[in-house]
């Protein structure tokens, strides 16, 4: 049964029947994982298992795993720092950031892949412009060439591992005050100011053939009174037109508050669906999720899944594997480094 186009949530450390039957639906396409679905290494693995087990091939099963604050799986992984540790030490030691940079990308995709989970949302490719409280500190840098070069260096090491990566929040979410969970952004800068400057991570990782882009929940009201990720505007003639991007594009999660004024959840998941995303994802409502399924029952897209298979995750080395790999420990002595270094001033 090929990947539908939508991807959904789990209440708890396993599968109910009534969530088997959902995840056999044929539009569903994947299962993001969060941290009530967390209790162990190897509860995760045989959810994981079990998961893949339903459908050839298989659904993808990701989660939002940066690093920082944001890392679903803690207990019995390795805390990655935050990106912006990585920003810090680069403003020191620019060759140094760029290895370690790659090393964390490296740790935080082989762990996962260890315990079967296809990919994660990241790496956050926003600018820190400073007056964004939920982005802060997941961002690695200031700079758009600083962030691309990290960013570079991170999917670099991730795909070593196994993992292709999904670079967020297209076109940049930075730049606006307002959290798109509670409220819905405006960015009111110009089309040209946010070109020179937020978009050019995501230039250069689409040109180095990132597989996966997520855009903003974030209104640029000088382009389109849409939000990003349901402007064709943003998602076909820009990240699809200008930019050449080819991989698959992912709606953030259509139940935030910043979608709400745009409908129903049906009408969510039309509007990312015909702006160009490839899946969209619905979390923490399964009475949304049903609905954009029923809505979107019978919709089917060869280069949507052409795109989306991309995403499975490669062979990889089990943990018992890991813990005896050398690569592996250095990296988590390199993680630990980062997180216990005072001398690096991160941004809120």
């Amino acid at each position: 049964m090929p990947l539908g186009p939508v991807m959904v949530d789990l209440e708890g450390t396993s599968m109910t029947a009534w969530e088997r039957q959902l995840l056999q639906r044929p539009g569903v396409g994947g299962v993001i994982l969060f941290t009530r679905n967390f209790e162990s290494r190897e509860q995760l693995t045989t959810l994981v298992t079990e998961i893949h087990a339903l459908r050839d091939p298989h659904l993808l099963v990701a989660v939002d795993h940066e690093g920082g604050r944001v890392q679903r799986f803690r207990e019995g992984f390795t805390l990655v720092p935050p990106m912006a540790t990585l920003g810090a030490l680069h403003d020191q030691d620019p060759a140094t950031a760029r290895r370690h940079a790659r090393t964390l990308g490296w740790l935080l995709a082989a762990e996962l892949r260890a315990v079967g989970v296809d990919f994660s949302f990241a790496p956050v490719l926003d600018l820190a412009h400073g007056c964004s409280g939920v982005i802060g500190n997941r961002a690695f840098h200031r700079r758009p060439e600083v962030v691309g070069e990290l960013g570079h260096h991170l999917v670099a090491g991730m795909r070593a591992a196994g993992m292709e990566a999904v670079g967020k929040h297209f076109p940049g979410h930075g730049g606006v005050q307002a959290d798109s969970h509670l409220a819905l952004p405006v960015d009111h800068r110009p089309f040209d100011q946010i070109l020179h400057d937020d978009l050019q991570p995501f230039d250069r990782l689409v040109r180095e053939g990132i597989a996966g882009i997520m855009p903003a929940h974030v209104v640029y009201d000088p382009v389109d009174d849409l939000p990003a990720g349901f402007s064709s505007l943003w998602l076909q003639q820009v990240l699809r037109g200008r930019l050449g991007f080819k991989g698959a594009i992912f709606s953030d999660d259509l139940s935030m508050a910043a979608t709400e004024s745009f409908g129903d959840f049906p009408r969510r998941a039309r509007l990312a669906l015909e702006a160009g995303c490839d899946m969209m994802l619905v979390c923490n409502h399964p009475e949304g999720a049903l609905q954009v399924l029923d809505a979107l029952e019978g919709h089917t897209d060869p280069v949507s899944m052409a795109r989306l298979a991309r995403m499975h995750g490669r062979r990889a080395p089990a943990w018992a594997d890991l813990e005896t790999d050398p690569a592996w420990a250095s990296a988590v002595s390199i993680a630990r480094a980062l997180n216990d270094d005072k001398n690096l001033e991160l941004p809120v």
